[in-house]
């Protein structure tokens, strides 16, 4: 049987043409065409009407650009595969839909998880909602075998086929796996920072996550599902190719993001901005751990706001240096909150116990500028929930944070550290070294 159509004049127009010229269409000759044309029903709806359909599209098999296009690097080659399984069965509570491209690269080993087949390697799928959070049940679009997912040409591969077979309007990149802010202990402290492939034995280092951004020509926002990445040295890194910037201060808990309560918000309205849609990443995370009473940290930052961020931590740090308030900087350094490396410090909280203590009027106009800065114009959403005691850690209080921490060691700067653009850009690292001095 052949279907009945409804087609726009236009691309009525436009097989008449076909037909005309005699040309083929995907092997269909003239007189085939003649014969199938004089089986539509033709009909002329709105210009409107037939955007919103997208009857071109359809017939030509041309792709139409979604609103958004959320794609995740989830990298479970590690003691997060079971993790990765759980957020694979939250997005799939929601599913892609006529707004949004929810796109997942997913990686598995041996030795962590068996449920769900118990497939390893990397697989790429377009998330489907459906009703079983046991197994997922999304299509597999292409197995790719064995992937280094510690190697971040990986992430480029992954994000221009995202965009390419899923075009649309805005996009997201989510890094899901272990993160390390800008370094992580254990081996040489390089610049690391985050997607731990446990296979290869590689990650992706702080600059290279600036040259993915680059090389795909940058995304509206990204999303960090990992651990102790709100830091200056991160932002700074990849403000060029970005808007907008999701990521925590503290440790995230094995869970990281409860997909379901991000991604439904932005399914029932695709029309978000970047800045909505940042704001949702950060409202679904926060109201998971709110509601079981778990203490995290996570925030939104405008990304080009990060490039005013030098002259005033710059402009704090000189004044503090010329009125000689080396022993309260230190203090302030120890007192501030801290986070699973202590040398992770919240910004505006250790500026604001340098203001607090100072004697001297240009330290607190300095200071007091930095944190009217990043309040106002810098971290556009941030939420934290204080953490209670147990047996590996006292509790902290992490509504003391403000969405962006910085680099304060107590000793010497760890290996890599001047190699990172912020380093190369402000006297941050100065700073921090004459904290240090006796």
């Amino acid at each position: 049987m052949i279907r009945r159509l409804s087609l726009s004049a236009v691309a009525v127009s436009m097989f008449a043409s076909l037909v005309s010229a005699e040309i083929g269409f995907d092997g269909v000759k003239k007189a085939d065409l003649s014969e199938e044309l004089s089986n539509i029903e033709i009909s002329a709806p709105s210009a409107a009407e037939a955007a919103d359909k997208g009857i071109l599209a359809d017939l030509f098999g041309i792709r139409r650009a979604k609103e958004w296009t959320i794609m995740v690097f989830g990298n479970g080659k590690n003691d997060l595969e079971p993790f990765l399984l759980k957020d694979l069965n939250e997005m799939e509570k929601i599913g892609s839909s006529g707004g949004v491209n929810v796109v997942v690269e997913a990686g598995r080993i041996d030795g962590y998880d068996e449920s769900d087949g118990d497939w390893k390697g990397v697989r790429r799928y377009l998330i489907k909602k459906d009703n079983d959070t046991e197994k997922v049940t999304s299509p597999v679009l292409k197995d790719l075998g064995t992937v280094d997912m510690g190697d971040y040409k990986s992430v480029i591969d992954f994000a221009k086929w995202a965009k390419s077979a899923y075009p649309a309007k805005k996009y997201m990149l989510i890094f899901w796996n272990h993160g390390a802010g800008w370094t992580k202990n254990g081996q040489p402290r390089i610049t690391k920072g985050i997607s731990y492939d446990e296979e290869s034995g590689n990650h992706i280092n702080t600059p290279q996550m600036a040259t993915i951004l680059k090389e795909i020509g940058g995304v509206d926002v990204v999303g960090t599902d990992a651990c102790l990445m709100a830091m200056a040295e991160v932002n700074y890194e990849i403000k060029d190719s970005v808007k907008y910037i999701v990521a925590s201060e503290e440790t995230e808990p094995g869970d990281g993001y409860t997909y379901d309560l991000f991604l439904g918000p932005v399914v029932a309205k695709p029309t978000m901005t970047a800045a909505e849609v940042g704001k949702a990443a950060v409202d679904g995370y926060s109201n998971h751990y709110d509601g079981i009473d778990q203490g995290y940290t996570q925030s939104l930052v405008l990304a080009s706001a990060m490039t005013k961020l030098p002259q005033l931590t710059d402009a704090f740090g000189a004044a503090v240096m010329a009125a000689g308030e080396k022993a309260l900087a230190k203090s302030a350094r120890d007192g501030a909150i801290n986070y699973a490396y202590p040398e992770n410090r919240d910004l505006y909280d250790f500026t604001r116990l340098v203001v607090e203590g100072s004697k001297n009027a240009e330290v607190k106009a300095k200071g007091q500028a930095l944190m009217n800065f990043i309040t106002g114009e810098l971290v556009l959403h941030s939420r934290a929930r204080d953490s209670k005691p147990s047996y590996w850690s006292p509790a902290k209080k992490y509504s003391l944070s403000k969405g962006i921490a910085a680099y304060l060691p107590p000793a010497g700067l760890g290996e890599g550290y001047t190699d990172l653009a912020w380093a190369k850009a402000t006297q941050w690292d100065e700073f921090a070294l004459w904290i240090n001095q006796p």
